[in-house]
């Protein structure tokens, strides 16, 4: 969309002289070429410019709303792993039971359901009706003022833990829920429906009969053997799910008013703010470099026959 970033970067008052003066500032006097060489130059210092909305640096506004995004990317990973492996493993213990028809429909649900009607359903249904959790933000304004957070980390759970403001944490944690389920849901849906898959095939092994046939115990050989040759494509899912999630965070973070890297993005959209629309596209698309490579140190990791 055509815009001036000169006049968007003087404000809302614009003169000749002020839109003059932040042309030569930004450099939108060079040529393409020229800028295109400045913009690498200070890329490879890891300068991302400076943001035309908030007149920030663009690297300090990603690094504040980066925390809070990972954070309750982490936080939906861990529920989408305690909930869709056992949920896999028990679907493919009790394949075509109803226990597994009931976790596959949860699964294709969690695939397929857009998230942001999800997020709205869920405020609606534990905030409007049940009032047992809030409805957005990531910590209440009153909280904030009588028991204030020391932000050391970023991460507010860990952050509260450090400095024991532990009513701080339980209201930080109660803010997480709604959107962590809603972001969960996708990856829950692919990690059940993976671990299952894989749980069917290696329990048809000849390995998985013989343990039977010693009377070792049922969890023992579900959970102990079976599962650990499963998990290195779960593994492989969780990984592409998370970088996935980290995109699908952005509209999550508006409904759920989430001071994140979503909102963050968003903002700089609808303003315009290409320096720090630049900026989020780059930080993402590393992050999800550096996850598939960590993911693969890990799939070799669990299974010794993937050499590095």
């Amino acid at each position: 969309m055509p815009s001036d970033p000169a006049a968007l970067w003087v404000g809302p008052h614009p003169t000749h002289s002020s839109i003059e003066a932040a042309r030569e500032r930004l450099h939108l006097n060079e040529p393409l070429y020229t800028r295109f060489f400045y913009f690498v130059r200070d890329l490879a210092r890891g300068d991302l410019g400076v943001s035309i909305r908030t007149h920030n640096p663009v690297s300090e506004d990603i690094f504040k709303a980066f925390g809070a995004t990972f954070e309750l990317i982490v936080f939906a990973e861990i529920l989408a792993v305690i909930v869709g492996i056992p949920l896999g493993v028990y679907s493919a213990v009790k394949k075509d039971s109803f226990i597994d028809n009931a976790s596959r429909v949860l699964a294709v649900a969690g695939v397929s359901l857009p998230g942001f009607w999800m997020g709205m359903i869920l405020q609606l249904v534990f905030f409007r009706y049940l009032g047992l959790l809030p409805l957005s933000g990531r910590v209440d304004t009153l909280m904030s003022i009588t028991n204030p957070i020391a932000e050391k980390t970023g991460f507010y759970l860990i952050d509260t833990l450090i400095s024991g403001n532990f009513s701080a944490m339980w209201d930080v944690f109660k803010h997480m829920i709604l959107p962590g389920l809603t972001l969960a849901a996708y990856p829950i849906g692919l990690i059940t429906r993976q671990v299952r898959s894989m749980m069917i095939e290696v329990l048809n092994e000849n390995y998985i009969r013989t343990a039977s046939a010693y009377g070792i115990k049922k969890r023992k050989i579900y959970f102990g053997y079976a599962l650990k040759n499963s998990l290195a494509p779960a593994m492989v899912t969780l990984g592409l799910s998370f970088a996935y999630t980290l995109v699908g965070a952005f509209l999550i973070e508006l409904i759920f008013n989430w001071p994140g890297l979503g909102r963050y993005a968003a903002n700089s959209i609808l303003s315009m703010d290409y320096p720090a629309i630049v900026g989020v596209t780059l930080i993402v698309a590393v992050t999800y470099v550096v996850i598939n490579f960590i993911v693969d140190l890990i799939q070799a990791k669990i299974d010794p026959r993937i050499k590095l």
